[in-house]
Formats: C-alpha cells, sequence, structure tokens
C-alpha cells in the first residue's frame, strides 16, 4: 500500500512520496541539517548538466530547453530525427492543483535545423489540451492520450487536423497520477499502455481496442524479441516473459504466471545530495542520515536500451528514472530460457545523478541517433494535490520549489566527445528492409512500421527469403513480424520457424500464429510439446489452434506443476474452470500441483464475485463517495475491490473496512504502514507497497465526502455495514488532532 502515486505524467514520479508525520527522534536530527539546505536554486540548462553525474566515457549533452520546450512529459521521434514532445503545462502550478483543468498543454515538434546537434526550431501542432501524457505516430497522423479520451489527430504538411475520438474510456476513473500512459507501438504491430489493460490497433480503416494484460504505472519499453516492460514507483523493473498479445482471455484469472514479473526486485537508490523533499520524507527509513532516499519512490520509464551507440555492455540494459532521487538508475538483464532476471549495475552510485533538487526525469528514449534521450519536467513540484502531505507541503514553501513553471529539458546520453546530428531513415522500400538488420532496435522497429504504414507489398518475396536465411536473429523477427503488419504471413513461414534450432524464432513464430490459423499447426505443436522452453507459448497459443483439445490434454499430463504452463492453459479456459479441475483429478489427483492450487483459488474468486457488485442504487445513494472511489481509490484496489497484485489488499470482505469504522477512518485520513492482515491473509511489501497514503490533509475532500466515501466502500461489492457519518469523522480528527503519520497495524489493533 505504498503511495504510488506517481502517476502525473510526470507526477507519478514524485508519487513516493506520501504518508505523513515525522518522528520525533528523527525530526529533532534532521531539522538543522534541512535549515542548511535552504532554497533549491533555479539552474539554466547548461549549468544544470554541470551538476551531474554519470558513467566514466560517456557525457550528458543538452538537446533543447526552455524557452523552447516548457513541462515536457512524453515524446517520440518521426522518421526525419524530429521530436515531437507532449508538454503538461497545466499540472500542479501550485500545491493545491489551482488551475489543472485549464486548457494549456501542447504537442510540439522540435527540430536540429542546423544540424548541430541541438534543437533549434520549434512548431506547435496543437493545442488546447488538458494534461495530455502520451503520443504514437502512426499512418497518417498520431494517437494522444488526453485522459479520458484518446484521440487520432490527422497530420498533413505539419498541419494538425480535426480530431477524431478513438476510445472515450482510454481511462475509466483514476487521477491524474493513475491514468494510463505510454502509446508503445510494439514489435506485434500492437499499440500497448501502462496503468492499463487495453490495446489498441488499426484494422481495416477502424481502430480496434482489445483486453491485454494490466501492466505498470508511468512508461513501457519492449526488449529485442518484443517482450514488454513496466514497473510502478517503489518497484525497480517488472516486465513479461512471454509475448503480450497473448495470456489475457479470462477474466476470472487475476495474475498469469509469466506476467508483470519482478524483473529486478533490488529497489535501493543512491542520490548524490539529500533529499528531503519527498512526500513521506519525515518516516524514519525513507531518507538515510544524510537525508538521501533509501529505496525507490517514483521509478517510471523503464526503458530497454536498444540505440547501440553507448557500447556493447549497455545493451539490453534496463535504465529507470528516479525523479525524487534525481537520478537515473541501470540494471543489467539476465535471458536464462524464457526467464528474465536482472540486477542493478551499480552499489552504492547510479548511472547519472544529480545534486540539482529540480533535475527530473520522467520519460527515457531510445532514439534513431543511438543515444539515451531523457525527458526532464525541471520543477520543484511533482507530487500530485490528491497525497501531498503537509510536510511535503512545508518543504514547497520553505524552499521555494514552486516556481518557476515554464522549464523542461531534454537531454542525451552518448560517449564522451561524440558530435551528434539529425538521422533521417529514407523513405525507400529496399533501404528500410535492409534496416531491419540494423544494430539500433529503434531504427529497426521504426523501418518495420514504414513498411507497413505505406504498404510497401513489394517487399513481401524478400520479407519470407530472409525468414530463410541464417544470420541475425533479430532481423528475422522484424522479417516475421512486418509480414504480420502486411497481412501477408502465411503458415508456411511459420512452419519453417518453428522447426529451427533457435528457441527464439521458434517462440517468434508460435506467437504470430494467432494471426495465420492452420489445421496443420496443430499437429506441428504436438511434435514440440516436449520441449521445456516451448511448452508455455505452445499452451499460451490453444485457443488459435483447431482440435487442440488432445494437446491441452498432454500439457496438463506433462507440466501441471509447471506454473506457468498450468497458468496458461487456465487462461484459455474461462468459464470452464470446475471442468478443468475436475479433467485435472482425473488425469493427476495430487493436490499439490501449481495447477490444481491455481484453480481452487480462481474458483473459490469467482464465487466471491458472484455476490459482489456495486449497484446503481448504491451509486445513487452516495454519488460524492462513487466519484472519490474511482479517482482515488479503485487506481490501487481495483475497480472490483479485489486489490491490485504489487499496490494494495482487497476491501471487499476486509475486516478494516466492515469492522470497527473508527479504525477505517483513522486509516483513511492519515494512512497505514507496514504489513497487514486482510481476510486471514498476511499481506506485506512487495506483495503490496509498503505504505497508503491518507487523505485527511487533502482540502478536495471535506469530512461529509470522507464518510460518503466510506459508507460507499462499507456497502460495496460483498460488504455490508453501518454507514458513516460526518461526525464519525470529526471525532476521529479531534481524537488525533496534530498526528500526521501513518498508522500500523499494531497501533490500530
Amino acid at each position: 500500500m505504498k503511495n504510488w502515486t506517481l502517476f502525473l505524467a510526470a507526477a507519478y514520479w514524485l508519487s513516493a512520496c506520501t504518508s505523513p508525520g515525522p518522528a520525533k527522534d528523527q525530526q529533532s536530527d534532521s531539522t538543522a541539517m534541512r535549515k542548511k539546505l535552504g532554497p533549491s536554486p533555479v539552474l539554466d540548462a547548461t549549468t544544470a548538466i554541470s551538476h551531474m553525474q554519470v558513467e566514466k566515457g560517456l557525457e550528458v549533452q543538452l538537446v533543447a530547453s526552455e524557452p523552447l520546450i516548457t513541462t515536457p512529459v512524453a515524446m517520440t521521434f518521426d522518421d526525419k530525427g524530429r521530436m515531437w514532445v507532449v508538454e503538461m503545462m497545466g499540472y500542479m502550478p501550485d500545491t493545491v492543483g489551482t488551475g489543472e483543468d485549464v486548457p494549456n498543454g501542447k504537442v510540439v515538434i522540435l527540430e536540429d535545423t542546423t544540424h548541430d546537434g541541438v534543437a533549434d526550431t520549434r512548431k506547435v501542432l496543437l493545442d488546447s489540451l488538458i494534461l495530455p501524457r502520451a503520443i504514437c505516430l502512426v499512418p497518417g497522423g498520431f494517437l494522444l492520450a488526453e485522459p479520458p479520451k484518446l484521440w487520432f489527430v490527422p497530420v498533413k504538411n505539419d498541419v494538425a487536423g480535426k480530431r477524431v475520438l478513438v476510445d472515450d474510456k482510454y481511462t475509466e476513473g483514476g487521477n491524474v497520477e493513475h491514468q494510463p500512459n505510454g502509446l508503445l507501438r510494439a514489435m506485434d504491430n500492437w499499440i500497448y499502455n501502462a496503468k492499463s489493460d487495453k490495446r489498441y490497433r488499426q484494422i481495416n480503416g477502424k481502430w480496434v481496442k482489445q483486453d491485454t494484460h494490466f501492466r505498470g504505472q508511468w512508461g513501457i519499453s519492449q526488449d529485442n524479441f518484443g517482450r514488454l516492460y513496466t514497473n510502478n514507483n517503489s518497484e525497480n523493473v517488472l516486465g513479461d516473459y512471454f509475448p503480450p498479445g497473448l495470456g489475457a482471455r479470462n477474466p476470472n484469472q487475476k495474475t498469469v504466471a509469466g506476467y508483470d514479473e519482478k524483473i529486478v526486485p533490488d529497489n535501493r537508490v543512491y542520490p548524490i545530495h539529500p533529499t528531503p523533499g519527498v512526500n513521506r520524507g519525515y518516516m524514519k527509513g525513507i531518507l538515510d542520515d544524510s537525508l538521501r532516499l533509501v529505496e525507490m519512490t517514483a521509478a517510471c520509464s523503464p526503458l530497454v536500451y536498444r540505440g547501440g551507440l553507448l557500447g556493447k555492455n549497455y545493451n539490453n540494459n534496463i535504465f529507470v528514472a528516479e525523479p525524487c532521487g534525481n537520478l537515473v538508475k541501470r540494471n543489467i538483464i539476465l535471458d536464462s530460457g524464457y526467464i528474465v532476471k536482472g540486477r542493478q549495475a551499480y552499489q552504492k552510485k547510479e548511472f547519472l545523478a544529480s545534486d540539482d533538487e529540480r533535475f527530473r526525469p520522467v520519460s527515457l528514449y531510445d532514439a534513431p541517433d543511438g543515444a539515451l534521450y531523457i525527458v526532464d519536467m525541471y520543477r520543484g513540484i511533482i507530487q500530485h494535490k490528491t497525497y501531498l502531505t503537509p510536510y511535503l507541503k512545508g518543504e514547497i514553501k520553505s524552499r521555494q520549489l514552486t516556481n518557476p513553471l515554464n522549464c523542461g529539458r531534454i537531454y542525451r546520453v552518448v560517449p564522451a566527445g561524440a558530435k551528434m546530428k539529425p538521422m533521417p531513415l529514407d523513405n525507400n522500400p529496399d533501404k528500410l528492409f535492409a534496416l531491419l538488420e540494423n544494430p539500433n532496435g529503434w531504427i529497426r522497429d521504426k523501418a518495420q512500421q514504414m513498411i507497413i504504414d505505406h504498404h510497401y507489398t513489394q517487399l513481401i518475396p524478400q520479407l519470407k527469403e530472409r525468414l530463410h536465411q541464417e544470420g541475425n536473429t533479430y532481423g528475422a523477427i522484424h522479417a516475421l513480424w512486418t509480414l504480420e503488419g502486411l497481412g501477408a504471413l502465411q503458415y508456411n513461414e511459420i512452419d519453417f520457424l518453428l522447426h529451427q534450432k533457435n528457441p527464439y524464432l521458434q517462440a517468434a513464430a508460435i506467437a504470430a500464429l494467432p494471426s495465420v490459423r492452420s489445421n496443420a499447426a496443430t499437429a506441428t505443436l504436438t511434435s514440440l510439446e516436449n520441449n521445456v522452453f516451448l511448452a508455455p507459448y505452445i499452451a499460451l497459443v490453444l485457443p488459435y489452434l483447431p482440435n487442440s483439445g488432445d494437446l491441452q490434454t498432454q500439457l496438463m499430463t506433462r507440466y501441471a506443476n509447471d506454473r506457468y504452463v498450468a497458468d496458461a492453459i487456465i487462461n484459455n479456459n474461462g468459464g470452464k474452470e470446475t471442468e478443468l479441475l475436475h479433467q485435472l483429478v482425473k488425469i493427476n489427483p495430487d493436490t499439490t500441483l501449481a495447477m490444481r492450487r491455481h484453480l481452487e483459488a480462481i474458483i473459490k474468486d469467482i464465487e466471491i464475485h458472484r455476490k459482489a457488485k456495486i449497484t446503481d442504487a448504491l451509486v445513487k445513494q452516495y454519488p460524492k463517495g462513487a466519484k472519490i472511489f474511482a479517482n482515488v481509490c479503485q487506481t490501487c484496489h481495483g475497480k472490483d475491490g479485489e486489490g491490485i497484485k504489487s499496490l494494495a489488499p482487497p476491501l471487499n470482505q476486509s475486516q478494516l473496512v466492515t469492522g470497527d469504522k473508527k479504525r477505517l477512518i483513522s486509516i483513511v485520513l492519515y494512512g497505514l504502514t507496514g504489513p497487514v492482515d486482510v481476510n486471514g491473509k498476511h499481506y506485506k511489501a512487495p506483495e503490496i507497497s509498503a505504505d497508503m497514503p491518507g487523505i485527511g490533509s487533502n482540502d478536495e475532500f471535506n469530512d461529509q465526502d470522507i464518510a460518503a466515501l466510506l459508507s460507499f466502500i462499507r456497502n460495496c461489492w460483498s460488504n455490508q455495514a453501518a454507514k458513516v457519518t460526518e461526525k464519525d469523522i470529526q471525532e476521529v480528527r479531534k481524537k488525533y488532532k496534530g498526528r500526521q503519520k501513518p498508522f500500523t497495524m499494531e497501533e490500530l489493533n
């Protein structure tokens, strides 16, 4: 339940800072040190670079800064090497968010016309936006995320046309720190998001939305095999072992093994200066004795570096931004079979760190020139008002962090002394085909997209021939997905790859099977089911195979205790879990099998869900409570009240919700820290966040609002409990007057 409110689009990052009240011993020891810090000075962009420490042999270069760019939160590159940047100008102008709904966001194009490596022209493509957060170039224009809507914006000759609504429910509920973002155009030709379980693609001229796995909080990236990586504000790197388009068929299954796995469990950070300006900086353990952040509290934008320019030691490393610590972390990733794990590259140091508190790296990108690009919002406040603690409000005031609001920088990390210039791609079919082999992953991705977008069908014979050639595995995988994007992939190509000895080519071929479908596929995969590496992939595509019942039985017989295969089979049998359990028991009655344990848990959850619902009458009775729940609570606890992995435990049938209402009021007003027991289960980090923020100091909600929220929750789903009154809230406030720090379960009990 740690404050993972980091989401702003730049704010999310700071979210980690969220719970109230200093321990007196720590407070007295650190007060003098805090006073010595004084105001945080505003540095010009060139001076700011001199305050950064970066890995030896590399340097940070300035690409753009104010007044050319203001409050950037996301960007992308086009085939000319230009940057399309999203500016979120309305985010938190002050500690109460005054003017947050003003339509002053923009999409701008930055270009380096003098080829000296620094952007020198700015073109406003679209303005009058409210808190925009993500952009993706697509044929004829771009997709733009402006919650709650997703737009297609046509563009001709750098002039934006009338916006077309793609999805009016791109976001459903959530506040500015907890809404979808990313819009990653992935290798499988679908567009994926963080903080979302939806993906998008244009098919026959129409935009299609499909269910996928819920992933991450802010930022999303892919590796050279098309696997996706995300994180949340308190966890370094999360990611998928298997193709992103598979394994999301069963709504009864909360988690599917192999998806949203912990890739790098080490969350320690090493700032190079005191960082007291975090939301929970008064709490023991958040800062060390020198007032430096100890663990991630605003981690965001995990990036698989695929550029090649920095050197082979950096290839496929995953970099993570941490704006609370004013740093960028480097993680080394190890691929063993289909299991992906990683570790921090350094101990007690970072890849890049600054002693400038206003350095707020919020997004990281690969680029056509091979460099690592960093979007720096450069401002003092990035914690959203919903969870802003009195402690942080005091830091902001005493250290003059509110203004200015018109800054923003884009940097790149390159080998020391490198002379950089734009790297345009030649829109020539044969040259684009050759670029599918390029060592720079960004260029490979873009070449694939351009071939598909321009419908270069004349390349189909070459692409098919490429699959039959030995050499670059990455090039072959891109050729496969380029054929898929052109609608030209046939089973012959899939079958050829399935019979290769390269397991990554085999896995890619299986992932592409849903686009082809063939009666012959079932027989081929049956002959491969004894391959432990391929078994989970085979299990994941069973729904797309004709007459696959016997193959499913073989997989259950051989792999019922393999959690990846077990979950894949369960995922394919939504609504048939009981029948599947009976089949499993006949095959193997062992009660300890992973598949049996998972099935029994799901069947129990289904029964609970049948009784759990939010009625229209309840929403009508507590409209303000329902609204606050949707905007603040459901982003961690789930719309169904069943909790969300790595974030928060269930509210449905929780004794903390339906029990003593004064205990519940105390938690919601002041927050809760540490492990918690719910429904007989012990929850602790990292299964859930370590802390839940309180909202008692939020001026947005009065006591009547909070009473409505708690009454609503206490009667949602299967809950039935007495309502909470405004007087109840006031009594708890009176009892704990002056309190800021969150409660522990020991205190509450």
